[in-house]
């Protein structure tokens, strides 16, 4: 019988195949699955080996690919019709995928489908939890960047609060990723440092407030370097939460940072991926 997960990424599949040349944004797929845009571009990736954009690319070339060996209609006609009204573009992108511009593949009269990346079955390498938390005030600075530059975001955060005199009046450091890295350009990623702050301590700019619901959670605990930190990720979204029968919530997955490499070893650093639950 097929689950939750399964119906979705067949339902978001049946859509790109129907509509190459609707809008097949990463959010319009995510409305799609029903599913929030915080959660659905890291479960499908981790899923399928790929990321939604790659799979909607090679659906709109295969598609393609069948219209210019099998029909007479224009290349024009035929990029319009996936989705690429430039149509430079299209011949940019098709010559990436075959190898040949559209011209030279009618040509030739073959057809090659690109064959979908798939995954092997996985074991989960890392523990995983459900736990109910009470919500977490954070006082926070926004990063926005390649994720592993967030380190500065939390150095200034630090030197921020040292100045106030704050740092016996905070609890642990917690990091909230708003985007999937594999889904959106490193420049644009977003996400905040911040540090859990009880609900009466004030604080003004630059910091900011950011609210994470109380609920249930889907916590991996992740111990070593931070730079293993993605293929935790994949584990929890490709392996955990498909076979949990469990679904994210819409709020954005958040770090809690268990101790601090300023202390201690990189192998024995402690960070807990919480990904909230509905």
């Amino acid at each position: 019988m097929a689950n939750d997960t399964e119906r979705r990424l067949i339902r978001v599949l049946e859509h790109i195949h129907a509509n190459p040349a609707g809008d097949l944004s990463l959010d319009a797929l995510a409305d799609v699955a029903a599913m929030s845009r915080f959660h659905w571009h890291r479960l499908f990736r981790a899923v399928t080996g790929e990321t939604a954009a790659q799979t909607v690319r090679r659906m709109r070339m295969h598609r393609a690919a069948v219209a210019l060996v099998t029909g007479t209609a224009p290349v024009t006609a035929v990029a319009a019709a996936v989705g690429y009204p430039d149509t430079t573009s299209f011949a940019r992108t098709f010559r990436d995928t075959y190898g040949l511009s559209p011209t030279a593949f009618r040509k030739r009269g073959e057809l090659r489908p690109v064959p979908p990346t798939s995954r092997t079955g996985e074991a989960l390498m890392y523990p995983v939890s459900i736990r109910t938390d009470p919500d977490r005030r954070l006082a926070a600075l926004p990063h926005r960047g390649p994720y592993p530059g967030i380190g500065a975001a939390f150095e200034k955060l630090g030197a921020t609060l040292a100045a106030r005199g704050l740092y016996g009046r905070v609890g642990r450091m917690v990091g909230v990723y708003y985007d999937d890295p594999a889904a959106v350009a490193p420049a644009e990623l977003r996400s905040h440092a911040g540090v859990e702050v009880g609900p009466d301590l004030a604080f003004g700019a630059p910091l900011e407030a950011v609210a994470l619901p109380a609920g249930r959670h889907a916590v991996l605990t992740f111990t070593g370097p931070y730079a293993g930190l993605p293929a935790a990720y994949d584990q929890l979204y490709g392996v955990w939460l498909p076979a949990s029968g469990e679904q994210p919530a819409d709020s954005p997955p958040f770090e809690v940072y268990l101790n601090s490499p300023m202390d201690t070893l990189q192998e024995a650093l402690v960070t807990e991926i919480c990904v909230p639950l509905r």
